[in-house]
């Protein structure tokens, strides 16, 4: 029997999964899909992020962020990243060097795939295996989550929004990351490398990449005609969670709850998550994962919901962006709390 089987081979889960061996666990993963995999996502890591990935003993080559910029169709404001730089990679190459890092570590990743998880008060059954715990890394709509009935129910408050991706063969314009505002929609500029950039559109319309492009025609206008990938898509993004922990089995990642992905923080927290699980379980103190799960996640969440609150409130959402240029120092104090 293993001491942790971690349901879910994307970055949460093998982040997790090295965490527990860094850790001297016994740690195994299950993943039916191939490595890489590609998803809809930023793709931009904030400072604490970048360091978290240096922990974990994955060097990966990216493109440095130096801070956030925030524009609407005439203003901009910029903040400064104080603790050193971010870093923007594509998904894809993030994923296999954490991959190479796990099979750097001899932890095993088997093709299998999780249909119904059984405990009892010493183990987990799963994919036809054993363990201590199971860590649920398997995703924004996880099964394991919908399966142990761990989701919030009830009516939520809140609109559906949802996230597209696509990629430009561009050099990058600025090593910020840029985030344009318009009436509907935020778009998300990351650089990847020298030559690519990645475009990001946060909305709750239904709509086509190309429609919602069109409400940023400054940025649309810097952008080669022709796309270096197709879209890819993403949501609802908010996703209730009632609890993190079910026994012996916890979640990470995007399956342990989501707000928005307005901050920009969804693959910074996905490597961090892990080593407050890691911890909790080592002490044999599952229960003790939730109190950690808040507190390593309360500063993304209270940030992320305030943002989105406003961005909600018609009276608000047009001054964003002016606030953010009248007080520059208040913008400056914020994103550095984030990064």
């Amino acid at each position: 029997m293993i001491d942790l089987l971690v349901a879910g081979g994307g970055p949460a889960g093998l982040a997790t999964a090295i965490h527990a061996a860094q850790s001297g666990l016994d740690v195994a993963v299950v993943e039916p899909r191939p490595t890489p995999i590609d998803k809809a996502c930023g793709e931009g890591l904030m400072p604490h992020g970048a360091r978290a990935l240096a922990a974990l003993g994955v060097q990966l080559a990216g493109h440095p962020l130096l801070g956030i910029r925030y524009l609407d169709h005439q203003r901009q404001a910029e903040a400064r990243f104080r603790g050193g730089p971010g870093l923007g990679v594509r998904r894809t190459l993030l994923h296999s060097a954490l991959a190479g890092r796990v099979r750097q570590l001899g932890i095993p990743v088997l093709p299998r795939r999780v249909e119904d998880v059984h405990q009892d008060g010493e183990r987990v059954y799963a994919a036809g295996l054993q363990a201590r715990y199971l860590a649920a890394a398997d995703g924004l709509h996880s099964p394991i989550r919908r399966q142990l009935k761990l989701s919030q129910g009830g009516v939520d408050p809140w609109p559906a929004r949802y996230g597209l991706r696509r990629h430009y063969d561009t050099a990058p314009w600025s090593a910020f990351v840029e985030v344009h505002w318009s009436e509907r929609a935020e778009a998300y500029v990351t650089p990847l490398s020298p030559h690519r950039v990645g475009v990001a559109v946060l909305t709750g319309a239904r709509a086509p990449f190309a429609d919602l492009l069109a409400d940023f025609p400054a940025l649309r206008d810097r952008l080669p005609v022709d796309a270096a990938g197709p879209v890819r898509g993403a949501g609802p993004m908010r996703q209730r969670v009632r609890t993190r922990v079910a026994g012996r089995v916890l979640l990470v990642g995007d399956a342990a709850g989501y707000v928005d992905a307005l901050t920009g923080e969804g693959l910074s927290l996905a490597l961090t998550q892990g080593a407050a699980l890691v911890h909790c379980i080592r002490a044999g103190r599952p229960d003790a994962y939730e109190r950690a799960w808040h507190r390593v996640t309360r500063r993304h969440r209270l940030l992320t919901q305030a943002l989105l609150w406003a961005r909600h409130q018609p009276g608000l959402a047009p001054w964003l962006v002016p606030a953010a240029v009248r007080l520059p120092w208040l913008f400056s104090v914020l994103v550095n709390q984030l990064a």
